[in-house]
């Protein structure tokens, strides 16, 4: 007999587990304490398998059924749904640890006890005010020069057109600080080169140009 919502709302819990059968192999767990859990039982290489579909109500019966049958292709498929699950929260885990954000706070931790405080200062505002909140959690190596331009664009356009070349200039460093520790495999804020309209005088590149690889 296949569930149904009725039956899952007014399922009590007892002393013991207790597990009440939908189809094809998914179940809820009714805990002691009356926590709901769908669990999908499956067979891979010969061995009986768990795996967690979620907690009831976030995951309704109509969404445990989904999952449930995203599984079954992995099993038809070849593919233990278990060791699938562990190696895209892996990947999602790097993903994040090379985000934008974090290898920039990175290069700054590692270069800016070298520089002037209010030097410093300017930098990582620059980064939290105007670039973070576009780009910080996106991988480095997926960021591509117009995602990049769009955000140093946002910065022009609110008439700070020196501010902006000076926190595509850091973003360029990020990037080759990316690079040069395994992170990215280029630099897109080099096809940025006239992007942006040039800053009237000569003090901003006199100061540009002065500024070490960093």
């Amino acid at each position: 007999m296949s569930l149904t919502d009725t039956l899952i709302r007014n399922a009590k819990p007892g002393t013991k587990p207790i597990k009440l059968f939908d189809e094809r192999g998914l179940f809820l767990l009714v805990t002691p304490t009356g926590g709901k859990w769908w669990r999908f039982r499956y067979m891979f290489d010969g061995k009986e398998k768990l795996l967690s579909l979620g907690v009831y109500p976030d995951i309704s019966l109509k969404d445990a059924r989904e999952r449930r049958d995203e599984a079954r292709k992995l099993v038809a498929n070849g593919v233990n749904p278990s060791e699938n699950r562990k190696i895209q929260k892996s990947a999602r885990a790097d993903l994040i640890a090379n985000s934008f954000e974090v290898v920039a706070r990175e290069w700054f931790a590692k270069y800016s006890a070298t520089w002037a405080k209010n030097h410093g200062d300017r930098i990582i505002r620059r980064f939290e005010r105007d670039i973070f909140p576009w780009i910080d959690a996106r991988p480095i190596a997926e960021i591509n020069a117009p995602e990049l331009l769009a955000a140093v664009r946002r910065i022009e356009n609110r008439s700070a057109l020196e501010t902006a070349h000076r926190a595509l200039g850091n973003c360029g460093q990020v990037f080759r600080y990316a690079v040069a520790t395994g992170r990215a495999v280029r630099d897109p804020s080099g096809d940025l080169r006239g992007a942006l309209p040039p800053v009237s005088g000569h003090t901003f590149f006199r100061h540009h140009r002065t500024q070490t690889f960093r």
